[in-house]
């Protein structure tokens, strides 16, 4: 395996580098505006970058439960490996992360900051032979570590409908619609398009049997970052991949699949996973298409 070492897709934006596959002219990759965290987009209400959350009081290297204030809102998600625990199985719902922040007194090298840190292991945009362009580990990922983030424009339900509304056929979706149900009947939707401004994670591709899991993690702001990590141990040279529906099996949540809403065949794109559970097509939900209600 060999990659352009010459091209670096962040832009030096990231703390380490993403190469491209050698056989690769970078000349022909997707152009966009690369940011490594969410921006602000048309539509939104709350800028991402802004800190609304206090900081903690810890003085000690690594923040501990029972005396932070930040891990008071969800215990100690991260182990002393700075992976993410495994979700009790009677829980229904993925339980909120919130990390330290910049106005917290703990150490850099707090196990409670983790996402906020970027890029740790050695990525490579890659071509696939039916999926167009896919994000694959130089190196071995162990289950429960963070891999990269989905970021992109942050913007506003309307917003999210006019250009699910003016895509063609042929054009690609990177639109992700998150649903967090706040445990008081609400909900919080977060809707991000990597597809002008983005990073990274606008290369993953879908599939029905993922080795990543998405999970919205708060740091300084109200607006959640969408976290990816692995869900299985993974071995380098193999290509990364989620469930755009939210999915995964055996890490945080259920593994029960979003409500899903039936569409016309025309507005299904097929599925090219190659997973033994593959389902045939991509997860659709259409409801911002009919102004409805959106799930992740």
């Amino acid at each position: 395996m060999s990659w352009n070492s010459e091209y670096d897709v962040c832009c030096g934006l990231e703390n380490l580098p993403v190469f491209v596959e050698n056989k690769i002219n970078k000349e022909d990759l997707p152009q966009f505006q690369y940011s490594p965290e969410q921006v602000p987009g048309p539509g939104t209400d709350t800028d991402p970058s802004e800190v609304t959350f206090p900081g903690c009081g810890c003085l000690a290297t690594s923040c501990l439960s029972g005396s932070c204030t930040c891990l008071e809102r969800h215990g100690q998600m991260y182990d002393g490996n700075l992976r993410l625990r495994d979700q009790e199985e009677n829980e229904d719902y993925s339980r909120p992360v919130f990390e330290c922040n910049v106005m917290c007194r703990c150490s850099e090298n707090c196990a409670n900051r983790v996402v906020q840190r970027g890029l740790g292991f050695r990525l490579e945009v890659c071509q696939t032979h039916t999926k167009g362009w896919g994000l694959r580990t130089l190196e071995p990922i162990q289950k429960g570590r963070f891999v990269c983030e989905y970021a992109g424009e942050v913007i506003g339900f309307a917003e999210a409908c006019r250009r699910q509304a003016s895509q063609k056929p042929e054009d690609m979706n990177y639109i992700i619609a998150v649903k967090e149900h706040t445990g008081v009947g609400g909900t919080i939707e977060t809707f991000v398009d990597p597809a002008r401004v983005g990073n990274v994670g606008r290369f993953l591709n879908h599939s029905c049997q993922p080795n990543l899991f998405m999970v919205p993690v708060r740091v300084d702001s109200l607006v959640p970052r969408l976290a990816l990590f692995a869900g299985r141990d993974i071995a380098s040279g193999e290509e990364l991949v989620f469930d755009y529906s939210g999915r995964y099996k055996n890490s945080l949540g259920n593994g029960q699949a979003p409500n899903t809403i039936s569409a016309e065949s025309w507005m299904r794109k097929p599925c090219y996973c190659g997973s033994q559970d593959c389902c045939g097509f991509l997860p659709l939900d259409i409801s911002v298409i009919n102004n409805g209600e959106v799930s992740n």
